[in-house]
């Protein structure tokens, strides 16, 4: 797996009650689940990102307000309509 450098101010995790290692875990979680809310990368994808399982990724969303299932308008009317035709 690749690193990458981020600059923040000395003190930054102390002043949120975590550790550097807290910290850090956070924020690839944060650009995870952006990352999933914005449809660029799948669940297991930005799972893989933040150095969690599929299933705790998918579970913690809802702790930052991005919703599991991320549908489009669409995908919701297409899912409808094949339930209908299954439902006949």
């Amino acid at each position: 797996m690749q690193s990458s450098t981020i600059t923040y101010p000395q003190g930054f995790p102390q002043m949120m009650k975590m550790s550097d290692g807290e910290f850090v875990d956070e924020l690839r979680f944060l650009a995870s689940a952006k990352l999933y809310e914005i449809g660029r990368v799948t669940a297991g994808k930005a799972a893989q990102l933040a150095g969690m399982k599929r299933l705790d990724f998918l579970y913690r969303l809802g702790t930052v307000g991005v919703p599991a299932i991320n549908l489009q308008t669409e995908e919701v009317d297409a899912e409808i309509q094949a339930a209908r035709e299954l439902a006949k």
